[in-house]
């Protein structure tokens, strides 16, 4: 059996929809390091004994350290639909993130002002724009859990914009654990990867025409282990 290396939320004719893991690529980069959208292929060619080159293509990305759900669609009509949701915005994101310290208030919407400085492959957030480049993103998050300082957010993601949710929390004063780039200074044992956790999507199916919820556990390692009563397939929104 293959090894796949990754979970399989939902699969069918024309989409598969897997839960990828910390550091795992979405899909293949310079380093040449193995990547989702390889592994995926590789289980349909096997699974389904594909002779030749299967078709399979992302829908939309997670940073490599981000773990959760990832869209593929298989086939080419699947793609060019689910792709057009994503321009119109009819899909809804869902994220759960570790912070630390906890947030002040225990839920608030929050808008910025956004922009990456590409040669430091970082981004900057502002309550007012102090660039010219900069644009406006939006998202809103409610505490679900509070362990010793640590706390566990979900989100909801209005824009998707690069580093957005990252950079926003450690705005208000409550960065991502293991979030070194963006000021998390959390103990050693806990930075192996980003506490962050792409945790629901929400499309339209792109043949059937339902509206699908798809739900991803977060990791079942440290320091996600620390909460037990927030991994059931539950949206707080």
């Amino acid at each position: 059996m293959l090894n796949q290396d990754f979970q399989v939320i939902y699969e069918d004719n024309h989409l598969l929809v897997a839960n990828k893991p910390a550091n795992l690529l979405s899909q293949g980069d310079h380093t040449g390091d193995v990547c989702l959208l390889d592994l995926a292929k590789a289980y349909i060619k096997e699974k389904y004994q594909k002779p030749g080159n299967v078709f399979l293509e992302l829908v939309h990305r997670l940073d490599r350290p981000t773990s959760g759900i990832l869209c593929m669609a298989r086939t080419s009509k699947a793609l060019e639909r689910l792709q057009e949701q994503f321009r119109k915005r009819t899909v809804e994101k869902f994220y759960f993130a570790l912070v630390e310290p906890a947030p002040d208030r225990d839920q608030a919407y929050l808008e910025h002002y956004h922009w990456k400085d590409r040669n430091l492959n970082r981004v900057f957030i502002w309550d007012q724009p102090e660039h010219q480049d900069a644009v406006k993103v939006r998202m809103e998050y409610r505490t679900v859990a509070i362990v010793k300082g640590m706390a566990v957010v979900q989100i909801k993601l209005h824009t998707g914009k690069s580093h957005q949710i990252r950079a926003q929390l450690a705005h208000i004063g409550s960065p991502i654990v293991g979030d070194e780039k963006y000021g998390n200074r959390t103990e050693s044992q806990y930075t192996r990867s980003l506490a962050l956790h792409a945790c629901e999507l929400r499309i339209d199916h792109p043949v059937k025409g339902e509206r699908l919820a798809l739900f991803a556990p977060p990791p079942a390692e440290e320091p996600w282990l620390r909460f037990n009563n927030f991994t059931t397939e539950t949206t707080y929104f």
